[in-house]
């Protein structure tokens, strides 16, 4: 079985690996909930978007020292104001500020934003190559690419770290596929394996985690996130020495650097969507041992299954022998307390080897015991060791480079074997600085649930939990997917049902950071309220920028009217910075003049602001203004 491979791949470090594809959540603290109690009392809402003017009052000084310590209040306090343009564009020359607006503008236009490859094309062939590159860096690629190498892009991370912004490195080429050929490379391999994998017995794969021909370009709806597709072997060995330089690049031109990686492009997606189902099935039954005992009603971690109720259950649903099950319990020395939980249950699947042929879950639908997944043919087992080598050559590098290292979040059928595996890294390198980052995406329905318990699982084995939150990428895809396959949709239902999952999951991981500082979380977000929301708590809870446990991170060429002055503030803020050559960078700039129409025509507040600094500039003299540092 796969989960066996795999576990056995990972035992040469002598670590187990641990679920995380669980749905869970933790009740509130104590604390917490009376504060909540005082606020209703007081007629104030409990979590809310602010309603304030853009100017905080906010902590630069002061920290909470221990749990059991009187908090201290802040000795000092700065003025954040994001409507102070002189502040925001500090960094900015005036050409800059103008090559901003005429991007901007023209990311409105629909008509040029659905015609945006065509027209590039069409330009590299009217004004030749020369030409054509110096027209994309005097606009497009110059307002959302740093140069085209890491010795190009040094001049202006530099400059963005004078004025307290870092960086976060991402070598943005991608291969520029037609749909068809993207639903080739997808398709490929997966027909090549059919044969093998399912003539011979009946097929129990869920459909949700099965390659689809319709689906096979997995680019499809997709404007903010880069797409790898398989090729081979050779191709993941490129990438892979691709990020290496990547993380060099974010070490040698930056202090506390981060640098991001993407699982799919290290090897074959189809192992993810299969240990995928396996996590997720696992998490089910779980699930469904709990209802068998009247907890359904509980959140994930109150779920504490009576041990001789759960073997009781299992030996009658024929899942193995009564002193089978005895073993694997107290081989694991669990259940002492006489109950197992959501995080004991986890780690049964990582080492029950003597048994590995009566791993069998039910199917809840038909009732029949249903095998987790079939075996893995020898060369699968050896390519799902050279993934996971790749990841450790990377997470060591960052290490010795002194860079952080984000695991980019991608589709819910990819999401738990890729946090399964980023999890895993954490628990090898975070255990003295929070080294991997996780990524949470918060349009889905099960994020706080997901994020509660992998902050959970680092309490309890003390190692730092590291979290990138997001609201996600690929919400078009996923639900147009979800529908004609016929499975439930994974995203909350509309943008406010976003909006109130991302401050959840991040007043969670703020809570853990106030009583527990091994958390660390980045808040990557465009959203203004959002960002407001985060200083206010970090305000409430007496936590300081200079901790450098909360961070800051927009893309670059957005925004700049919330990241320098975050920046310039002492708050740890970063740009995410993509860099290559132009024209391998066109898939990247075509996908960000997509995402700016959206972000231009829901509001026209940069622009704005943008404008104001402008006409400031040209009152006060200053329209040739060219910064310093």
């Amino acid at each position: 079985h796969s989960y066996l491979a795999l576990n056995r791949l990972a035992s040469s470090r002598g670590r187990r690996l641990r679920c995380t594809a669980t749905s869970t959540r933790r009740a509130r603290a104590p604390a917490e909930q009376e504060r909540q109690q005082q606020q209703q009392q007081r007629g104030e809402p409990s979590c809310a978007v602010l309603k304030e003017s853009a100017q905080l009052e906010l902590i630069t000084e002061g920290r909470r020292v221990g749990a059991g310590d009187a908090r201290r209040r802040p000795e000092s306090i700065a003025m954040i104001d994001f409507e102070n343009t002189k502040e925001a564009y500090k960094s900015k020359s005036t050409l800059e500020l103008l090559r901003s607006l005429l991007v901007f503008k023209l990311c409105s236009y629909d008509l040029l934003v659905d015609r945006n490859k065509e027209l590039m094309d069409l330009s590299r062939k009217v004004l030749g190559q020369k030409i054509f590159e110096q027209l994309m860096k005097m606009t497009f690629y110059g307002q959302f690419v740093a140069g085209e190498d890491q010795e190009a892009i040094k001049p202006l991370v530099q400059k963005n770290r004078a004025f307290g912004v870092g960086s976060v490195l991402d070598y943005s080429v991608e291969e520029d596929l037609t749909q068809e050929e993207a639903e080739k490379k997808e398709m490929e391999y997966v027909l090549a394996l059919v044969y093998h994998q399912f003539c011979l017995c009946e097929d129990h794969r869920e459909k949700k985690y099965k390659a689809h021909r319709q689906f096979g370009d997995r680019r499809g709806g997709v404007v903010s996130a880069r797409t790898y597709f398989y090729a081979d072997e050779a191709k993941c060995d490129q990438h892979m020495e691709t990020f290496l330089r990547c993380i060099q690049a974010s070490g040698g031109s930056s202090e506390d650097g981060f640098s991001a990686i993407k699982m799919t492009a290290l090897g074959r997606p189809q192992f993810l969507l299969q240990f995928s189902e396996v996590l997720v099935k696992w998490r089910r039954f779980f699930s469904f041992l709990a209802a068998q005992q009247g907890k359904e009603r509980m959140t994930a971690l109150e779920q504490k299954l009576e041990l001789d109720q759960l073997k009781e259950s299992l030996t009658k649903l024929g899942v193995a022998t009564k002193d089978d099950i005895q073993n694997w319990f107290t081989g694991e020395k669990l259940g002492s307390s006489g109950t197992i939980d959501l995080l004991d249950w986890n780690s049964l699947i990582n080492d029950r080897t003597k048994i590995s042929n009566l791993l069998v879950v039910p199917n809840l639908e038909t009732g029949q015991l249903e095998p987790l997944l079939h075996k893995f043919t020898d060369e699968e087992e050896r390519q799902m060791k050279r993934m996971l080598q790749r990841m450790d050559v990377l997470a060591k590098h960052a290490v010795q480079e002194g860079v952080r290292l984000m695991v980019d979040a991608e589709q819910t059928y990819f999401q738990p074997a890729i946090s399964r595996l980023t999890l895993e890294m954490q628990r090898i390198f975070n255990k003295e600085k929070p080294i991997i980052f996780n990524t949470y995406q918060c349009y889905l329905k099960e994020a706080y649930d997901n994020v509660t318990v992998d902050v959970e699982l680092s309490r309890r084995e003390g190692w730092y939990f590291g979290a990138k939150l997001v609201r996600g990428a690929y919400m078009y895809q996923e639900r147009r997917r979800a529908a004609e396959i016929g499975y439930e949709d994974p995203i909350n239902l509309d943008y406010e049902a976003t909006n109130r999952m991302y401050h959840r999951c991040l007043d969670f991981i703020l809570e853990e950071i106030e009583h527990n500082r091994n958390a660390n979380v980045m808040v990557a977000s465009h959203n203004e309220d959002t960002v407001k929301f985060t200083l206010q708590r970090m305000n409430e809870m007496g936590l300081s920028p200079g901790e450098n446990k909360v961070y800051f991170g927009q893309l670059l060429g957005m925004c700049d009217q919330i990241s320098f002055p975050l920046g310039q503030a002492g708050f740890p803020v970063y740009k995410y910075v993509p860099y290559g050559p132009v024209n391998e960078v066109l898939p990247y700039l075509s996908r960000r003049a997509q995402e700016n129409r959206g972000f231009m025509k829901g509001s026209t507040r940069e622009r704005h602001l943008l404008w104001i600094e402008l006409k400031r500039r040209l009152l006060s003299r200053e329209l040739f203004y060219s910064p310093s540092y």
